[in-house]
């Protein structure tokens, strides 16, 4: 038997999602010690107490920020690796899938590369399996357009991460305007990934 969404519930999901996106915000800006629920909650005009009716605390925010898109990543790579036709199509895919992420999400980068230490063990150890799956998918899709080992298409992988990933956060939104940043990002990323060596 399933139960019907409520008007309540859908406001509550709504306002976790609004605490999700404000705590990105403030975390990017100022760092995870720099920021208290207090900002949190007042970011979506509530009180800081108010926020625990949604996270445990500042910390289990942090978790439920960096393990959802670590989650979000994972789910969206692999819907678009298991649509595409042909190896050159999945790659170019992954790598479009990855870049509008990127472009759209500047604020939770920039946290997951400088608060990660802030999460509990297993909120870090569940970003880092997840990850971990999400290399894997590339390395996998790679693997068959580039004749290296393993270990080499981890280091391509990873590295086409560090040019997507640094983009939204290294250039100024003016520039971003200036030229259109997703195709080349596209462009350069794949070029990248199958460089000859």
């Amino acid at each position: 038997m399933t139960t019907a969404v409520t008007a309540r519930d859908r406001a509550k999901a709504e306002r976790t999602d609004a605490i999700l996106v404000a705590a990105a915000e403030l975390f990017a800006a100022r760092g995870y010690s720099g920021v208290s629920l207090e900002d949190i909650g007042a970011a979506v005009g509530v009180s800081g107490p108010a926020v625990y009716r949604h996270f445990a605390g500042k910390q289990a925010l942090l978790g439920a920020l960096l393990v959802g898109v670590s989650e979000r990543l994972i789910d969206g790579g692999s819907a678009v690796a298991s649509v595409a036709g042909s190896s050159l199509a999945r790659m170019r895919g992954l790598v479009s899938f990855h870049v509008e992420f990127a472009l759209g999400n500047a604020e939770v980068i920039r946290v997951q590369d400088r608060d990660l230490a802030h999460l509990t063990e297993e909120s870090r150890a569940d970003v880092r399996r997840l990850q971990r799956a999400y290399i894997e998918l590339w390395i996998d899709s790679l693997a068959a357009l580039v004749p290296d080992d393993r270990d080499a298409l981890r280091m391509r992988v990873q590295a086409c991460f560090g040019l997507i990933n640094s983009t939204p956060h290294s250039t100024s939104t003016a520039l971003r305007r200036h030229i259109d940043t997703s195709r080349l990002l596209n462009a350069m990323a794949l070029a990248a990934l199958q460089a000859d060596g």
